[in-house]
Protein backbone atom coordinates (compact mmCIF):
# COMPACT_ATOMS: atom_id res chain seq x y z
CA UNK A 1 0.00 0.00 0.00
CA UNK A 2 1.32 3.44 -0.95
CA UNK A 3 1.74 5.90 1.90
CA UNK A 4 -0.02 8.59 -0.16
CA UNK A 5 -2.33 7.93 -3.10
CA UNK A 6 -4.10 10.72 -4.95
CA UNK A 7 -6.72 9.76 -7.54
CA UNK A 8 -8.17 12.20 -10.09
CA UNK A 9 -7.80 15.04 -7.62
CA UNK A 10 -9.66 18.27 -8.42
CA UNK A 11 -9.94 21.52 -6.50
CA UNK A 12 -12.17 24.44 -7.54
CA UNK A 13 -12.48 27.70 -5.61
CA UNK A 14 -15.59 29.84 -6.01
CA UNK A 15 -14.71 33.53 -6.29
CA UNK A 16 -17.95 35.45 -6.64
CA UNK A 17 -19.45 34.29 -9.93
CA UNK A 18 -16.19 32.76 -11.12
CA UNK A 19 -14.92 29.21 -10.63
CA UNK A 20 -11.14 29.05 -10.29
CA UNK A 21 -9.70 25.60 -10.93
CA UNK A 22 -6.55 25.13 -8.82
CA UNK A 23 -6.10 21.39 -9.47
CA UNK A 24 -7.39 19.27 -12.34
CA UNK A 25 -7.10 15.49 -12.75
CA UNK A 26 -4.06 15.01 -10.51
CA UNK A 27 -3.18 11.36 -9.84
CA UNK A 28 0.03 10.36 -8.08
CA UNK A 29 1.42 8.01 -5.43
CA UNK A 30 4.17 8.57 -2.88
CA UNK A 31 5.75 5.54 -1.25
CA UNK A 32 6.98 5.43 2.32
CA UNK A 33 10.50 6.84 2.64
CA UNK A 34 10.49 8.96 -0.53
CA UNK A 35 11.95 12.48 -0.70
CA UNK A 36 9.90 14.51 -3.19
CA UNK A 37 10.36 18.10 -4.33
CA UNK A 38 7.25 19.88 -5.67
CA UNK A 39 7.99 22.71 -8.08
CA UNK A 40 6.08 25.11 -10.29
CA UNK A 41 5.40 28.81 -10.81
CA UNK A 42 3.01 30.83 -8.65
CA UNK A 43 -0.56 29.74 -9.35
CA UNK A 44 0.49 26.34 -10.67
CA UNK A 45 -1.42 24.41 -7.99
CA UNK A 46 1.50 23.16 -5.92
CA UNK A 47 0.44 24.97 -2.72
CA UNK A 48 -3.15 23.74 -3.06
CA UNK A 49 -1.79 20.22 -3.57
CA UNK A 50 0.32 20.51 -0.40
CA UNK A 51 -2.61 21.91 1.60
CA UNK A 52 -4.71 18.91 0.63
CA UNK A 53 -1.90 16.47 1.50
CA UNK A 54 -1.58 18.22 4.87
CA UNK A 55 -5.33 17.87 5.56
CA UNK A 56 -5.63 21.66 5.65
CA UNK A 57 -8.04 21.66 2.71
CA UNK A 58 -10.37 19.16 1.05
CA UNK A 59 -10.58 18.39 -2.66
CA UNK A 60 -13.64 19.27 -4.74
CA UNK A 61 -13.38 15.93 -6.50
CA UNK A 62 -11.27 12.81 -6.57
CA UNK A 63 -9.77 10.97 -3.60
CA UNK A 64 -6.82 11.35 -1.26
CA UNK A 65 -5.81 8.17 0.54
CA UNK A 66 -3.31 8.40 3.40
CA UNK A 67 -2.16 4.95 4.54
CA UNK A 68 -5.31 3.63 2.86
CA UNK A 69 -7.63 6.04 4.71
CA UNK A 70 -9.92 8.16 2.53
CA UNK A 71 -9.13 11.57 4.02
CA UNK A 72 -12.08 13.22 2.27
CA UNK A 73 -14.48 11.24 4.46
CA UNK A 74 -13.01 12.42 7.77
CA UNK A 75 -14.60 15.04 10.00
CA UNK A 76 -12.80 18.06 11.47
CA UNK A 77 -11.62 16.30 14.63
CA UNK A 78 -10.38 13.29 12.69
CA UNK A 79 -8.46 15.57 10.32
CA UNK A 80 -6.88 17.35 13.29
CA UNK A 81 -5.80 13.97 14.64
CA UNK A 82 -4.21 13.07 11.29
CA UNK A 83 -2.32 16.38 11.23
CA UNK A 84 -1.05 15.86 14.76
CA UNK A 85 0.03 12.23 14.50
CA UNK A 86 0.84 11.60 10.84
CA UNK A 87 2.23 14.90 9.48
CA UNK A 88 4.94 17.28 10.61
CA UNK A 89 4.85 20.77 9.09
CA UNK A 90 7.83 23.03 8.36
CA UNK A 91 7.15 26.52 6.97
CA UNK A 92 9.20 29.26 5.36
CA UNK A 93 8.47 31.65 8.25
CA UNK A 94 9.35 29.10 10.98
CA UNK A 95 6.01 29.79 12.82
CA UNK A 96 7.57 29.71 16.29
CA UNK A 97 5.95 31.35 19.30
CA UNK A 98 8.20 34.38 19.99
CA UNK A 99 7.90 34.46 23.78
CA UNK A 100 8.40 30.74 24.17
CA UNK A 101 11.66 28.83 24.48
CA UNK A 102 12.90 26.40 21.84
CA UNK A 103 12.02 23.50 24.15
CA UNK A 104 8.49 24.80 24.76
CA UNK A 105 7.95 25.37 21.03
CA UNK A 106 8.89 21.75 20.35
CA UNK A 107 6.61 20.53 23.15
CA UNK A 108 3.52 22.15 21.60
CA UNK A 109 2.36 19.26 19.35
CA UNK A 110 2.52 16.88 22.30
CA UNK A 111 0.11 18.97 24.38
CA UNK A 112 -2.74 17.64 22.23
CA UNK A 113 -1.72 14.03 22.91
CA UNK A 114 -2.13 14.25 26.67
CA UNK A 115 1.48 13.23 27.35
CA UNK A 116 2.72 13.88 30.90
CA UNK A 117 4.95 16.94 31.29
CA UNK A 118 8.04 14.82 32.02
CA UNK A 119 7.63 12.82 28.83
CA UNK A 120 7.10 15.96 26.79
CA UNK A 121 10.26 17.48 28.22
CA UNK A 122 12.43 14.45 27.47
CA UNK A 123 11.10 13.97 23.96
CA UNK A 124 11.51 17.67 23.13
CA UNK A 125 15.11 17.64 24.40
CA UNK A 126 15.86 14.56 22.32
CA UNK A 127 14.32 16.13 19.21
CA UNK A 128 16.39 19.29 19.62
CA UNK A 129 19.51 17.19 20.08
CA UNK A 130 18.70 15.31 16.86
CA UNK A 131 18.72 18.59 14.90
CA UNK A 132 21.95 19.84 16.46
CA UNK A 133 20.52 22.24 19.06
CA UNK A 134 21.61 20.60 22.28
CA UNK A 135 22.30 23.37 24.77
CA UNK A 136 19.90 25.82 23.08
CA UNK A 137 16.74 24.50 24.72
CA UNK A 138 16.09 27.66 26.79
CA UNK A 139 16.75 30.14 23.98
CA UNK A 140 13.86 32.15 22.57
CA UNK A 141 13.48 32.60 18.79
CA UNK A 142 14.99 36.12 18.86
CA UNK A 143 18.13 34.59 20.41
CA UNK A 144 18.54 32.14 17.53
CA UNK A 145 19.71 32.55 13.94
CA UNK A 146 17.32 31.84 11.07
CA UNK A 147 18.90 28.43 10.53
CA UNK A 148 18.58 27.59 14.23
CA UNK A 149 14.93 28.67 14.22
CA UNK A 150 14.25 26.38 11.28
CA UNK A 151 15.96 23.55 13.15
CA UNK A 152 13.57 24.17 16.06
CA UNK A 153 10.68 23.98 13.59
CA UNK A 154 12.03 20.68 12.21
CA UNK A 155 12.39 19.30 15.76
CA UNK A 156 8.76 20.28 16.39
CA UNK A 157 7.74 18.45 13.20
CA UNK A 158 9.61 15.33 14.34
CA UNK A 159 8.61 15.14 17.97
CA UNK A 160 5.41 13.11 17.50
CA UNK A 161 7.23 10.58 15.28
CA UNK A 162 5.10 11.54 12.28
CA UNK A 163 5.97 9.48 9.19
CA UNK A 164 5.61 12.50 6.86
CA UNK A 165 7.16 15.96 6.82
CA UNK A 166 5.57 18.57 4.57
CA UNK A 167 7.95 21.48 4.08
CA UNK A 168 6.74 24.65 2.35
CA UNK A 169 9.70 26.71 1.04
CA UNK A 170 11.71 25.81 4.18
CA UNK A 171 14.84 27.62 2.96
CA UNK A 172 13.07 30.68 1.58
CA UNK A 173 14.24 32.97 4.41
CA UNK A 174 17.77 31.55 4.67
CA UNK A 175 21.11 32.33 3.06
CA UNK A 176 22.76 29.87 0.69
CA UNK A 177 25.06 28.23 3.26
CA UNK A 178 22.32 27.83 5.86
CA UNK A 179 19.91 26.55 3.21
CA UNK A 180 22.37 23.79 2.29
CA UNK A 181 22.74 22.86 5.98
CA UNK A 182 18.97 22.58 6.40
CA UNK A 183 18.68 20.47 3.25
CA UNK A 184 21.47 18.20 4.46
CA UNK A 185 19.47 17.74 7.67
CA UNK A 186 16.37 16.79 5.66
CA UNK A 187 18.50 14.37 3.63
CA UNK A 188 19.81 12.73 6.81
CA UNK A 189 16.29 12.39 8.23
CA UNK A 190 15.18 10.75 5.00
CA UNK A 191 18.22 8.45 4.65
CA UNK A 192 18.65 7.45 8.29
CA UNK A 193 15.12 7.60 9.74
CA UNK A 194 13.24 6.90 6.48
CA UNK A 195 10.91 9.84 7.04
CA UNK A 196 8.90 10.70 3.95
CA UNK A 197 9.59 14.30 2.95
CA UNK A 198 7.54 16.35 0.50
CA UNK A 199 9.00 19.78 -0.07
CA UNK A 200 7.76 22.79 -2.06
CA UNK A 201 10.49 24.94 -3.56
CA UNK A 202 11.07 27.40 -6.40
CA UNK A 203 14.81 26.72 -6.42
CA UNK A 204 16.41 24.04 -8.56
CA UNK A 205 19.46 23.74 -6.30
CA UNK A 206 17.18 22.96 -3.36
CA UNK A 207 15.12 20.46 -5.37
CA UNK A 208 18.39 18.72 -6.29
CA UNK A 209 18.63 17.42 -2.71
CA UNK A 210 15.45 15.38 -3.26
CA UNK A 211 15.17 12.00 -4.96
CA UNK A 212 12.13 12.84 -7.08
CA UNK A 213 10.75 16.06 -8.54
CA UNK A 214 7.15 16.80 -9.51
CA UNK A 215 6.46 19.91 -11.57
CA UNK A 216 3.05 21.57 -11.61
CA UNK A 217 1.63 23.90 -14.25
CA UNK A 218 -1.94 25.16 -14.54
CA UNK A 219 -3.18 22.75 -11.88
CA UNK A 220 -1.68 19.63 -13.42
CA UNK A 221 1.48 17.58 -12.93
CA UNK A 222 3.47 18.08 -16.13
CA UNK A 223 6.51 16.02 -15.12
CA UNK A 224 7.40 13.56 -12.38
CA UNK A 225 10.99 12.33 -12.53
CA UNK A 226 13.71 10.79 -10.40
CA UNK A 227 16.53 13.20 -9.56
CA UNK A 228 19.82 12.27 -11.18
CA UNK A 229 22.66 12.33 -8.64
Amino acid sequence: MALIEVQQLRKVYRLGDIDLTALENVSVTVERGEFVAVMGPSGSGKSTFMNILGCLDKPTGGRYLLEGIDVGRLDRDELAGIRNKKIGFVFQGFNLLPRTSALENVELPMLYNGLPAGDRYERARAALKNVGLEGREDHHPNQLSGGQQQRVAIARALVNDAPIILADEPTGNLDTKTSAEIMELFTALNDEKHITIILVTHESDIAAFSKRTMRFLDGRIVSDEAVKK
